[in-house]
């Protein structure tokens, strides 16, 4: 009996080794990878949305594209719930667009933008290959941002340096938008903004607002009777209410310069307690102008500086170095494109010119010395802009302005032409103003050309914006100062650099859409002049017709309208200037 106990537990502690050594042996085999066998699958990951590179359908004509394809350097994956984030630090849900590297736009079922600001939504009807249809604006070749449920497709806009959003617009830090130095409380009510410097920013009394660039030049505004009052230099104009048709009230405006006057139509439209006008035209082309306008030609048109009439203007060998036309032109957009640039920088190169004449005038001792003129006059010419270029990109991105613009106005002119003439009789009131956003926060507008000299704000500092300039608007609700967010796309030597966020008033993008509207009109009256001719394809009829609310006659007396309020600016300044050197550093920051 012992010995079999004995023989049991004997059995028993062999039995026990042998499993301690086979069983982890046999573990070890199943797990080791072998030579030839693969290696085990990993659960299958979510897929990623397609890489945001520019292909060939996207582009726009050889000469007129922005650049060759450029691919994103990440691929943005995109889930149904939960923010993704990629370059530049954009989210994407399936509600909202994701912002990828450059800008470019990637949502559960939404468009990819490649360069040059095109757009591709393959499962959308009613587009031209590859272009996208904005919900309540119309159908527009070539790529209109595409607005999805209230908010904008951005992608492809240009918003830095090379037309591409820079990564701190994270829809735009500008870090502090107050710019430095002290403001004043003034004897009798109202304030002034004083720089660091000494110079008065601005001032706000008794119903006047003067407002000095940071690069000198002053804007008056007055609020007076009805009427409001603006003076910028030389020259300004005079608003008062005109008319009410449809619910809308409409204003008109006589501007005075140099001796000439002209006259326009302005919408009102009030957005967040604060009144905005926008430019409306006073007569339509024929639908077919417009539809012929902003398709493409059959062949390119070769319309060298010659034929523009530049060759030896100062202005152009000013700028040369930092814009060039398109050396050929697939259809009529590229060509108003290079029209309405090269509008703008004569009217740069002017305002420079006249400045430094009247600078020049008043060192001397001799006031305002009343030269200027293309090549500055008694003054010092302006120095040459050299070093910076305007992008392939940032053109793309007005011709596609231009595009959108001309296919808006073609819907207007079939729609809105009284079919008579006659101005109408009553006045608009103020409280007849629309209550909504004003054409320069539609979602779908974000390139903006500057129309003349804008100080602007970023990390609390100013800089200089002039005209020609480019900026892409980033954000849509105004602060209480009315500003949003901008990024400087192009810009010329010293003025605000490239790829910097800044803080912009609403007021001052408003006027920029206002005078490319007013611009593009010009630009058609040109080709309509110049069409048929020197190469360039016949257009159809371009006949015109007056909208239901046509231009008045100009008011005559604005010219002495503006310059007694300039006395009166003078007055205050100096007023001011004494209040404000008598304190010292007293004040608010």
């Amino acid at each position: 009996m012992n010995r079999t106990s004995m023989s049991e537990g004997i059995l028993r502690k062999w039995l026990v080794l042998w499993l301690s050594l086979i069983v982890p042996a046999m573990a070890w085999g199943q797990h080791k990878p072998s030579g030839g066998g693969s290696a085990p699958k990993a659960a299958p990951s979510k897929p990623a949305a397609p890489s945001h590179s520019a292909t060939q359908s996207h582009s726009s004509t050889p000469s007129h594209g922005s650049t060759t394809s450029r691919p994103s350097t990440q691929t943005h994956s995109t889930t149904p719930s939960r923010p993704s984030t990629g370059t530049a630090g954009h989210s994407t849900t399936a509600g909202r667009p994701s912002t990828g590297t450059a800008g470019h736009t990637t949502a559960a079922g939404r468009p990819s933008t490649g360069a040059a600001g095109h757009t591709t939504t393959p499962s959308r009807p009613g587009t031209a290959t590859g272009h996208s249809t904005t919900p309540g604006r119309p159908n527009t070749p070539a790529g209109r941002g595409n607005t999805t449920a209230g908010r904008p497709n951005t992608a492809g806009r240009p918003g830095a340096a090379g037309g591409r959003p820079s990564p701190a617009a994270s829809r735009g830090n500008v870090g502090s938008r107050t710019p430095p130095g002290r403001t004043v409380s003034l004897r009798g009510g109202g304030s002034a903004s004083v720089r660091p410097n000494g110079q008065i920013r601005s001032i706000n009394r008794n119903g006047m607002q003067i407002n000095h660039g940071v690069r000198g030049g002053r804007t008056v505004v007055t609020e007076r009777n009805g009427a409001r009052i603006v003076t910028r230099g030389r020259g300004g104009y005079v608003q008062r209410a005109y008319v009410t048709r449809g619910g809308h009230a409409y204003y008109s405006r006589t501007f005075y310069s140099h001796g000439g006057y002209h006259v326009g139509v302005y919408r009102g439209y009030n957005w967040g307690g604060h009144a905005y006008y926008g430019w409306r035209p006073g007569f339509y082309y024929h639908p077919g102008f417009y539809g012929w306008a902003w398709h493409p030609w059959g062949a390119p048109l070769y319309w060298g500086v010659g034929l523009w009439g530049w060759g030896g203007s100062p202005w152009w060998g000013f700028y040369g170095g930092w814009w060039n036309p398109y050396p050929y032109y697939a259809g009529p957009a590229f060509w108003l494109t290079d029209y309405l640039i090269a509008s703008q920088l004569q009217a740069a190169y002017a305002a420079r010119a006249e400045d430094n004449a009247d600078a020049a005038g008043a060192d001397a001792g001799g006031g305002d010395s009343g030269g200027g003129g293309g090549d500055g006059g008694g003054g010092a010419a302006p120095a040459a802009s050299t070093g910076v270029t305007l992008t392939p990109e940032v053109k793309e991105a007005i011709a596609e302005e231009v595009k959108a613009q001309l296919a808006a106005q073609q819907a207007q002119a079939g729609q809105d032409t009284s079919g008579g003439g006659a101005a109408p009789a009553a006045a608009a009131p103020a409280s007849a103003n629309d209550n909504q956003a004003p054409p320069a926060l539609d979602p779908a507008q974000r390139t903006f050309v500057v129309d003349s000299d804008v100080t602007v704000v970023a990390n609390g500092q100013e800089c200089a914006l002039t005209s020609g300039d480019v900026v892409t608007r980033l954000t849509d609700t105004p602060d209480a100062d009315q500003t949003v967010n901008a990024s400087v796309s192009a810009t010329k030597k010293g003025d605000c650099p490239s790829g910097q966020t800044v803080a912009i008033k609403v007021d001052d993008l408003q006027e920029m859409y206002n005078h490319f509207q007013e611009q593009l009109q010009t630009g058609m009256g040109e080709l309509a002049k110049k069409q048929g001719t020197n190469g360039m394809p016949k257009a159809p009829d371009t006949g015109q017709s007056p909208s239901s609310v046509p231009d008045p006659q100009p008011d005559t007396s604005v010219a002495k309208t503006l310059q007694d309020q300039q006395q009166q600016a003078d007055q205050t300044e100096s007023q001011v200037k004494q209040e404000t050197a008598s304190s010292g550093g007293g004040g608010t920051q």
